[in-house]
């Protein structure tokens, strides 16, 4: 018995039809920004604290040379974007105690234009952007 050809495209028409619907444009990166390793996925950051962390004596011992009327900050390093490792810090995630208690907000202007980068450039980079701080007279905590 023979049946009736059917009326459904082929495999051989597909490739045709989309080749004839016009291409997505692909989203633009910003101006500015080149491809980075996928390493390089690590950041510094800074969290300014509140004065009352001056009471606390451990941090007042950390910070003899600390310089009156200067931040008081706490750096550190993340594989995450620092908005979302700040926001783990003040629900308690991980978090130093310090920044738990007395974190009030990112300061994006002392470390922005290091990031991103690879894991042993960040883990150096908190260290130096620690002392760097210090000698300008900041109260610093490190973890």
């Amino acid at each position: 018995m023979a049946s009736a050809p059917r009326n459904t495209p082929t495999k051989k028409s597909r490739p045709a039809a989309r080749a004839a619907a016009p291409a997505k444009p692909r989203a633009k990166k910003p101006p500015g920004t080149a491809h980075t390793p996928r390493s390089h996925h690590y950041h510094v950051y800074v969290i300014e604290l509140s004065d009352e962390v001056w009471n606390a004596g451990r941090f007042r011992r950390a910070n003899p040379d600390y310089q009156l009327g200067q931040p008081f900050v706490y750096v550190g390093m993340t594989g995450l974007d620092p908005d979302v490792r700040f926001d783990k810090h003040k629900a308690g995630i991980q978090s130093n105690v310090y920044v738990l208690k007395h974190g009030i907000r990112l300061l994006p202007g002392l470390y922005r234009m290091y990031n991103p980068m690879p894991y042993e450039g960040a883990r150096d980079m908190e260290v130096e952007l620690g002392i760097a701080l210090r000698e300008l007279g900041y109260g610093v905590w490190q973890a």
